[in-house]
């Protein structure tokens, strides 16, 4: 099974390794770019199970960004997330489309 730090030091080799972090209407990275959620698509959803603590639990979103940029959002199940309820809306409304097949965003 696959960890939550070996995704992210895949993202690091791959350079997708920005972060998109919610602040007031739009996600923004760390070049300063601001999107909102029909400028994003979720490319793949990884989920980290804790084995023995449920406060372990995660989920990584990996996005890309209609102008290329391609990067992570991270939050924790259920009880244990550090967003709140406009987080939750705005992953709702970013379109999901599984691109497993394709080589680049191999992280295994």
């Amino acid at each position: 099974m696959q960890t939550l730090s070996y995704i992210l030091e895949k993202l690091r080799i791959k350079r997708h390794d920005n972060e998109f972090k919610m602040e007031g209407e739009f996600f923004i990275t760390g070049n300063g770019n601001k999107y909102k959620p029909e400028n994003l698509t979720i490319i793949k959803t990884y989920r980290f199970e804790g084995d023995s603590d449920p406060s372990d639990s995660s989920i990584l979103y990996l996005i890309e960004a209609n102008d290329g940029l391609i990067g992570y959002s991270i939050d924790a199940y259920g009880v244990y997330t550090n967003h709140d309820a406009a987080y939750d809306d705005f992953i709702r409304k970013i379109p999901v489309m599984d691109r497993e097949e394709q080589l680049i965003f191999d992280l295994e």
